[in-house]
């Protein structure tokens, strides 16, 4: 791939406007972000073509971590270089990150009858947004019989383990599932990527995403802190495939089943992302603030946010140099399809524990739900109306 350079930084400015107003009006999760980027870089500033874009797309749902993020990251990477990365990053992340910074703040606040059911509906809501997804994603990603099988065994798989790591097992087994059963896709590559950087750059990316990983039972044996929490959210990051709703079994097991975050500050946590634009991701940003002593607060979640987002960014900028190969060879395409299935499958698991187990607690939670849902598949509103009548109808309940 070609190497340009000397205009890059210059770019970065622009690349940090365009991001943050998306950071600021980009509701709708993954999914409609990446309908949102393709209407404003390929459609109206041109900055990719349209197969250009369709590779970035499919990269970001093969590689783990937050999907529409490294599309985001990439797009500025190749509008303007790092720096343009990196405001590109920021542009998008912040808006969402600081409201979720001050939920945390506003957190222990929320006491008495009403806020108990103020965040009991907020847990109703993240019971609504990702049955939603889950609908969704199996109608785009698993269009046939053995994309569907394979959703179900990734399902039954994760119920019957119940662990976070069965999450890499799921999706290896996704990918060998797919090479196997979807041998009627094509594969192809068209277009081309203007990188400022070349293979060399690429495979140290790879080498150091690598090391980190090798270092994380390391970091596990080391006490609370730091260092201990943003390995965990790393370790999130690098295993986590899909939107934001799968990464909930992942955090659940890092952070709850310690005991770092009680199990209903994290749902509630979790319900009120669906009110903020930009990404789901973002959510580290209230974790890693609720997080015990010293290693929460503003440092907590300055260093979630970093250790949450940084593997994808480096697997996506590794992989780039070389996904002119990769993508052309059939073998790929159906392990990425068969990936995409998996996924499907853990976001079903993860709809039952735990977020229905969690919110569904009484006939009326699942009324407030089924309308939620409804609101969000037949009416098309906003989350932040869903996020506001989940809490209202929870509210009224409670006092009444």
């Amino acid at each position: 791939m070609r190497e340009r350079r000397g205009f890059f930084a210059a770019g970065a400015p622009e690349v940090f406007r365009v991001f943050l107003v998306l950071g600021l009006t980009s509701f709708g999760g993954p999914v409609a972000h990446f309908v949102i980027f393709r209407r404003e870089f390929v459609e109206r500033r041109a900055w990719v073509g349209e197969a250009e874009f369709g590779h970035l797309l499919a990269l970001s749902q093969f590689l783990p971590g937050p999907g529409s993020s490294k599309l985001g990251f990439v797009l500025g990477l190749l509008r303007a270089g790092w720096p343009g990365a990196i405001a590109a990053f920021v542009g998008f992340t912040l808006p969402s990150a600081l409201l979720l910074f001050g939920f945390a703040a506003l957190l222990p606040r929320l006491s008495g009858v009403a806020g108990v059911a103020a965040l009991h509906g907020l847990k109703l809501v993240a019971l609504c947004v990702v049955g939603y997804g889950l609908i969704g994603m199996f109608r785009s990603l698993c269009p046939d019989a053995p994309r569907r099988a394979l959703a179900l065994g990734a399902a039954v798989i994760m119920l019957a383990l119940g662990h976070a790591w069965a999450q890499l097992l799921v999706v290896g087994l996704g990918a060998v599932g797919g090479v196997l059963a979807c041998r009627g896709l094509k594969a192809g590559f068209e277009g081309d990527f203007v990188l400022p950087y070349g293979a060399r750059t690429g495979a140290l990316l790879l080498t150091t995403f690598a090391l980190m990983v090798l270092c994380l039972p390391l970091a596990a044996g080391l006490p609370p802190g730091l260092v201990r929490y943003g390995a965990a959210f790393f370790r999130s990051g690098a295993l986590v495939f899909g939107g934001g709703h799968v990464v909930l079994p992942l955090w659940q097991e890092a952070l709850v089943a310690p005991g770092w975050i009680a199990p209903a500050d994290f749902l509630a946590g979790y319900g009120a992302a669906q009110a903020v634009p930009g990404p789901m991701f973002a959510l580290a940003a209230y974790l890693g603030a609720s997080l015990p002593g010293a290693g929460g607060g503003l440092a907590g979640a300055l260093v979630a946010l970093c250790a949450t987002f940084l593997p994808g960014f480096l697997l996506m900028a590794g992989v780039l140099p070389f996904w002119r190969t990769v993508a052309a060879h059939p073998v790929a395409a159906r392990a990425i399809a068969g990936v995409s299935a998996a996924v499907v499958g853990l976001l079903a698991a993860a709809l039952y524990d735990p977020v229905w187990i969690s919110a569904v607690h009484a006939p009326s939670d699942l009324v407030i739900a089924a309308l939620g849902f409804a609101l969000l598949a037949r009416w098309r509103v906003s989350a932040v109306l869903v996020v506001l009548f989940c809490a209202g109808a929870s509210v009224a309940l409670a006092l009444l």
